[in-house]
């Protein structure tokens, strides 16, 4: 990493000389051109194009002294043209300097709102990756593989959300979308992965807990105004995921979300699943969600998305076609399907995404021969993965589809 730093020192350091010959030479080019005209033309003037170019690159101090540079230019020319005590000359070099002057005042103003710039995007970073932790490359039986592309420019994080909870011999994974924007969109997302990390613990079916975080969100929604009319329509589209460590199934409860998609020996389906209202609606009874459990053998891969993905458009108003485009990759690994799916979304979309976008790629092993590492199972590579019990049999997958209360 240091070699990399120090490549991209010298990179920046030869590209910053480059650029410095450029007022170097206007210098010398306009003060050999004007010492050579008559009296009557006066191209020093010109000379203030030297510190006013620098300052789109250099320092301060560097403008500073090519400002000096360009006044002691102007000295020569006067010189060599009816002397220093010339009014216009007085006047010429009077105004160079003032106006370098101004120029390296610019430069320090500027670099004081970068240093701020540098010193807030650094704080921003490090909250967004401590709200939108990275997800482990592999957890129990599954390979995992996440992306998350921002609409807005330098950020890390919007309303879009995922996250993994390791509960005995399953993984249950959230993924979910959140309606608004900004500020409060980051609030109610964070809210929704703190109560899941809690609630995947205490609750032993899906549809309990779509509950429990439902709950928790309406607690964290009734503690603004009842005025704020934004943040009282918000809600958010979820999904809520269990995969058991010893069973070739899925258990999958939608709320509100778009379903996931399942790759299957070089075919892409979608997984159905029945209707279901997002979280956050307070209004609405529990109970009423569901969850369907369907075949997830060794070598299929899940792809969890929001909708910012399968809304994008290009510049003809033409949606980004996911399931379609799935299925030139149909047997990629994890990182490598969540790769190609960045750059081909980016290449449909001309590289300017309207809405945040979220992908997790899940891939069913085989499950490892375990050893213990502080009382967690792990496999030889010293990963965390569930214990499988000597001559335990896998019991057969269910049809794709069937409904569980």
């Amino acid at each position: 990493m240091r070699l990399g730093q120090n490549f991209a020192s010298t990179r920046r350091w030869r590209s910053l000389q480059g650029l410095v010959v450029l007022p170097l030479v206007l210098i010398v080019a306009i003060t050999v051109v004007d010492v050579q005209t008559p009296e009557s033309i006066h191209l020093g003037p010109l000379l203030v194009v030297a510190p006013a170019i620098t300052v789109s690159f250099g320092s301060a101090r560097l403008t500073g002294l090519i400002g000096a540079l360009a006044v002691v230019a102007q000295v020569v020319i006067a010189v060599f043209h009816g002397g220093l005590a010339t009014p216009n000359h007085v006047a010429q070099i009077i105004g160079l300097a003032v106006l370098s002057i101004m120029a390296v005042i610019v430069c320090l103003v500027r670099d004081r709102r970068t240093a701020e710039l540098a010193q807030v995007r650094s704080v921003s970073e490090a909250a967004q990756r401590a709200l939108l932790r990275p997800l482990p490359h592999r957890l129990g039986p599954l390979q995992i593989s996440s992306l998350y592309l921002a609409a807005e420019k330098e950020a890390r994080i919007g309303g879009d959300l995922y996250a993994v909870a390791r509960t005995g011999d399953r993984t249950r994974v959230l993924i979910g979308d959140v309606r608004g924007k900004g500020l409060a969109a980051v609030g109610e997302a964070a809210a929704l992965m703190g109560a899941f990390q809690e609630a995947a613990h205490q609750h032993t079916t899906l549809p309990a807990l779509a509950d429990g975080l439902d709950r928790s969100l309406c607690r964290y929604l009734t503690q603004f105004p009842a005025t704020d009319s934004e943040v009282q329509e918000h809600f958010i589209t979820a999904l809520l995921l269990e995969i058991p460590d010893h069973d070739p199934v899925a258990r999958v409860t939608p709320c509100g979300h778009p379903p996931p998609l399942l790759i299957r020996r070089g075919e892409v389906t979608s997984v159905p699943s029945s209707p279901a209202p997002p979280l956050g609606l307070c209004e609405l009874e529990q109970g009423i969600r569901t969850s369907h459990t369907f075949a997830f053998e060794p070598g299929d891969t899940l792809l969890l998305y929001t909708d910012g993905l399968v809304e994008a458009r290009d510049t003809g108003g033409t949606f980004y076609p996911l399931e379609r485009r799935l299925t030139r990759w149909p047997r990629c690994a994890p990182d490598t399907l969540v790769e190609r799916v960045r750059q081909d979304l980016l290449a449909h979309t001309g590289g300017a995404l309207r809405d945040d976008a979220a992908v997790l790629a899940l891939r069913r092993t085989a499950v490892p021969h375990t050893g213990h590492l502080h009382g967690e199972p792990v496999d030889t590579a010293g990963r965390h993965t569930a214990h499988r019990n000597p001559g335990s049999e896998r019991r057969a997958a269910p049809a794709l589809g069937r409904g569980d209360d």
